[in-house]
C-alpha cells in the first residue's frame, strides 16, 4: 500500500500548497487525493477518517465552485475574516460531530482511535468548510489539526502520512502568512 499512500501524499501537498497561492486547481488535485486516502484509511481501520475523506468528496467540489463562482457577484470568493460568532458556531459544530462520531465509532465499530479520530475529523470538517470560504481562520485551525494528526499517523503506523501531515502543519503556517496578506490587500 505505500505506493498508494505516496501518490496521495504527493497530491495532497501539491492540493495545500496550491490553496495557499489562492488556486482553484488546488480543488481537483485535492479531489484524487481524497478519493486515494478513502482506501488508504479503510484499509489502516481509521473510520472516522475514512468517512471524512468520503464528505471531502463532496467538500472538494464545493470549495472548487466556491473559488470559481461564489461570493455576491459570483466570481469567486476573495479572503476574508470569521466574526466570533462564526468561529464559536464552526467550533460547535467541531465538538458536536466529535461527541457524536466518536460515541458510534466506540461502541459499534473496531475503529483504532475512534474518540481522537472522531476529533480531528469533526473539526476538519469545519476548517475545510472555512477553507472553501477563504475563511482566514481556517489556516489556525488547520496548524493545530495537523500537528495532533502526526501524532495520530505515527501511532498508526501510516509514516508517509504523518510526514505529509508535517508538511501540511508547515503549509498552513505559510498559508496563513500569504493569506493575512491578501486579506490586507484587498481591505
Amino acid at each position: 500500500m505505500t505506493w498508494i499512500e505516496l501518490i496521495a501524499a504527493s497530491l495532497g501537498a501539491l492540493s495545500v500548497y496550491l490553496m495557499t497561492q489562492q488556486k482553484p486547481a488546488a480543488w481537483p488535485i485535492g479531489l484524487l487525493m481524497v478519493l486515494l486516502y478513502i482506501w488508504i484509511f479503510y484499509d489502516a481501520r481509521l473510520y472516522s477518517e475514512m468517512l471524512l475523506q468520503i464528505i471531502y468528496v463532496v467538500l472538494q467540489i464545493y470549495g472548487w465552485w466556491q473559488w470559481l463562482r461564489g461570493g455576491e457577484q459570483h466570481q469567486g470568493r476573495a479572503v476574508s475574516r470569521l466574526n466570533s460568532l462564526g468561529i464559536s458556531q464552526g467550533l460547535l459544530v467541531g465538538a458536536s460531530i466529535t461527541l457524536a462520531l466518536g460515541f458510534a465509532m466506540s461502541q459499534y465499530t473496531d475503529a483504532n482511535l475512534p474518540w481522537l479520530d472522531a476529533a480531528l475529523t469533526g473539526f476538519s470538517l469545519v476548517a475545510q468548510y472555512w477553507m472553501a470560504q477563504k475563511r482566514l481562520q481556517c489556516w489556525l485551525l488547520w496548524i493545530v489539526l495537523d500537528i495532533i494528526y502526526v501524532g495520530m499517523f505515527i501511532t498508526a503506523e501510516l509514516y508517509l502520512t504523518a510526514i505529509l501531515y508535517v508538511a501540511f502543519t508547515a503549509l498552513a503556517v505559510y498559508g496563513w502568512l500569504e493569506w493575512r496578506t491578501s486579506e490586507a490587500q484587498t481591505t
